[in-house]
């Protein structure tokens, strides 16, 4: 079979379970994994959002030597420093003021088993060196307790953003990175996927028609040529969630283009909106950009900063005040992690602080 990477000619590049696409750019992913899953070496995935980390995770643990153990998933992003340490480390009773009771951490839940720990980068260097540790000397503490905790553990971290320039800018630990980054695997856009468009939507058309009693097999030609020719700012989770949307509306047996957002079916403006798109009300960002382009200089070189950063500042204002200013909360109606909340409001003079009452926890 055809390899996409020539050094690893000898190892199966067919799709894992669970994944979709035989572009050269996966089959080389693939190969990685299947590498990589023999060893209990540190992985660490790097991708945008919704490239698929987690399942080539799973698909790490099932194939390794630890598949009878647990698999352990941690969203490092999702929580607090405090309530990550809980989380991960576990705590003893009156540790805290809501500790009212011995807690077994995430990485004790893992042992004889794999932890996939996502939006490594997210964490505080405080947690950091707690990482650095366990992946060293494979041992820790509980919040609040004296007993060193002996772990066996395989640790496979992700991130959605560049690790090396977190590092070179202070905000990730060059130590950590490097315990972390033994194996890395980079899973690729799907704007590079070539050729994985079709079976990609063909799968989730399956899917989504098994689950909605639908049967919709033929893709009209303009929709398909749509889907190849847009960006996918949200990759393949954006177009799961498009093609579940348009299952749900076919009132025939074939994926027309009225089915689609109009990101997908309309013009460049329309498509970087697209990223920020969680709004319940798609039809005021669209008018919001109309207006914003009927006034901008249509061959502007800053067409950028005229559109696309004023929407963005208004759905963030939006989502905010939905959200009664919590940072957290808006942050997940966003689909995007805190950090990457945070830096956007500071870049729209929009931020109060990263710790604000109004996130407490």
């Amino acid at each position: 079979m055809s390899s996409g990477n020539s050094h690893f000619s000898n190892v199966d590049d067919s799709p894992l379970e669970g994944l979709v696409g035989t572009s050269a750019a996966m089959s080389s992913v693939y190969q990685m994994t299947r590498l990589s899953a023999a060893s209990n070496s540190s992985v660490l995935l790097l991708g945008e959002t919704g490239t698929g980390k987690e399942l080539i995770a799973a698909a790490l643990h099932r194939l390794s030597d630890r598949a009878s153990g647990p698999f352990v998933r941690v969203n490092c992003g999702a929580l607090t420093e405090s309530l990550l340490d809980s989380e991960l480390f576990g705590h003893v009773k009156g540790s805290f003021t809501d500790a009212v009771r011995d807690r077994t951490g995430r990485f004790e839940a893992a042992h004889g088993g794999t932890i996939f720990l996502d939006e490594v980068n997210s964490t505080s260097s405080t947690l950091q060196v707690k990482l650095l540790r366990v992946l060293q000397e494979r041992e820790f503490e509980r919040v609040g307790d004296t007993r060193t905790i002996q772990v066996d553990v395989r640790v496979i971290a992700a991130s959605n953003c560049d690790l090396n320039l977190e590092v070179s800018e202070g905000r990730f630990r060059e130590d950590l990175f490097w315990r972390l980054n033994v194996l890395p695997i980079a899973l690729p856009p799907l704007r590079r996927r070539e050729g994985d468009i079709e079976p990609l939507v063909r799968f989730f058309l399956d899917v989504y028609g098994t689950a909605n009693g639908k049967e919709i097999k033929k893709i009209d030609p303009d929709a398909l040529k749509a889907l190849n020719e847009y960006q996918w700012p949200g990759n393949v989770r954006e177009l799961q969630n498009y093609i579940e949307r348009a299952v749900v509306l076919a009132q025939s047996d074939q994926l027309e283009p009225s089915l689609l957002p109009v990101a997908v079916m309309g013009d460049a403006a329309e498509a970087q909106v697209a990223v920020f798109r969680p709004t319940d009300d798609q039809s005021l960002i669209r008018e919001f950009v109309y207006n914003r382009l009927s006034k901008a200089e249509k061959d502007a070189d800053n067409l950028y900063n005229e559109i696309v950063e004023p929407v963005e500042k208004e759905l963030l204002m939006q989502v905010l005040q939905s959200c009664n200013h919590t940072q957290t909360k808006a942050a997940n109606k966003l689909g995007i992690n805190r950090n990457t909340l945070y830096k956007k409001l500071t870049e729209f003079g929009l931020a109060k602080s990263k710790n604000d009452d109004s996130d407490a926890e």
